[in-house]
């Protein structure tokens, strides 16, 4: 299991597992290429990669134009590694008749080889799934060790004048403070909804390693459609934020709104998907209050999301401004759904579109007043197809009363850059906020 579990934890974004890849894959393209240039040799192989690409064509039409399986554009990247080990699988299957059996061995094999450095590539121009397991929807992360919550309501210590003041102006690093925070998982029950979950990550910053750690800010933070709830990003981000602030980070619970990768419940309690709306906001908020060594006032709980959780972020903190008093939406889909809007009609509402629309985030912060709330809004400012929902939903935020912040993250598109600069961002803007750091001058 231990050969396993190093397997599923390997890197498949960075050196070297990409760059074997790919040079193996480049080196069984010379082979393949290299016999005789006689003109029917020459044809053969423009007819094998000319075939690769028109598959490659073909692939992207289904996917995209028709069936829309990802609600969003894929990218360049995407489109050229695609064409690549399309166009790379038809040279080697014209490889495959009337040559040598090396030959026909080595061409088998490579079919396999480009198919995979294909999805490799793909995948680090997202940068979303690390590891193998992460790609693959499988957890490596153990169980972490949690701390007994101290069950202080206050925001601070309990030391004489120091009651209430944030953390920031009365936390002292410990000797031994570790430098980084600590991430795993923990399978979270769900009495009250049935909702079958994955099992959650979390984070721990390095203020919560040490004896007698302090009460933390909570953040809650849903990850995109098709993804995992994978703490590894935010992990990285607050280690960064941490090293800046003696330690001080909150508390991330990344919990999985989606069951099945390859479904989007909407984060709402419908008869097709199960009461996701009742896990996240009972069972595990719950689970986090009672487990997780966490301030108890909700003033400093933050409801987080990326893309598909980016939705989910902003509308339940609208519904449910008694858990939650600040979100942060990254890249978030400006509605429920809003990348196949006529089928989500029809198979979650029942094509009543009255009930469709009170669920749209615009609608439900046009019907509720949050003058004490905070809202973030990150996305890439290249990603011209999640800009303008982010940019109406701030707009809405703002209008309902909530202090609102928009980012814009240079470069990014609505990949792991985006995530990564959105964590970055929103972070920075709470940390204040959550009592982490001075407020801005």
């Amino acid at each position: 299991m231990d050969g396993l579990g190093g397997l599923l934890r390997l890197d498949i974004v960075h050196p070297p597992v990409t760059l074997v890849a790919w040079v193996l894959s480049a080196a069984a393209v010379v082979f393949l290429l290299a016999r005789p240039p006689r003109r029917r040799w020459l044809l053969t192989v423009g007819i094998g990669i000319g075939s690769g690409l028109l598959a490659a064509v073909l692939t992207w039409f289904l996917t995209v134009r028709v069936f829309n399986l990802f609600g969003v554009g894929l990218g360049a990247v995407t489109y050229l590694w695609l064409a690549a080990a399309c166009g790379a699988i038809g040279l080697a299957l014209v490889n495959l008749w009337k040559t040598r059996p090396l030959r026909r061995s080595i061409a088998a094999v490579s079919v396999l080889l480009f198919a995979a450095t294909g999805a490799l590539g793909i995948n680090a121009g997202y940068g979303l799934d690390r590891t193998l397991g992460a790609l693959l929807g499988i957890n490596v992360l153990p169980p972490i060790a949690l701390t007994a919550p101290t069950l202080r309501p206050s925001v601070g210590d309990e030391r004489p004048g120091h009651a209430n003041r944030p953390l920031w102006q009365t936390w002292t690093p410990p000797p031994g403070l570790p430098a980084t925070g600590s991430i795993g998982s923990q399978a979270i029950p769900n009495p009250l909804s049935g909702f079958v979950a994955r099992p959650a990550g979390v984070y721990l910053p390095p203020a919560a390693l040490v004896p007698n750690a302090p009460a933390l800010p909570l953040v809650i933070l849903l990850m995109g459609q098709p993804g995992n709830p994978d703490p590894e990003q935010a992990a990285e981000s607050l280690d960064r934020a941490a090293a800046r602030h003696g330690g001080l980070a909150p508390i991330v619970l990344v919990a999985d709104q989606l069951g099945n990768p390859a479904a989007d419940p909407l984060c709402l309690d419908t008869a097709r998907f199960g009461k996701v709306e009742t896990y996240l906001t009972r069972d595990v908020v719950s689970w986090a209050s009672a487990n997780l060594n966490v301030i108890q006032d909700h003033r400093y709980w933050t409801i987080a999301g990326y893309s598909n959780g980016g939705q989910c972020a902003i509308s339940l903190a609208a519904k449910h401004p008694d858990i939650w008093s600040n979100v942060l939406d990254i890249s978030g889909e400006v509605s429920p759904g809003s990348e196949v809007p006529t089928r989500t009609l029809n198979d979650v509402f029942g094509g009543d579109q009255a009930a469709y629309d009170a669920q749209k985030p615009v609608n439900l912060l046009a019907a509720h007043r949050l003058p004490g709330d905070f809202a973030v809004f990150t996305v890439g400012a290249l990603d011209t197809q999640f800009s303008g929902g982010q940019r109406i939903l701030a707009a809405a935020a703002q209008d309902a009363g909530i202090t609102t912040v928009y980012r814009e993250v240079p470069g990014a598109d609505h990949g792991g850059s985006a995530l990564t600069g959105g964590l970055d961002l929103g972070f920075d803007a709470l940390f204040p906020r959550l009592g982490l750091a001075p407020p801005p001058s």
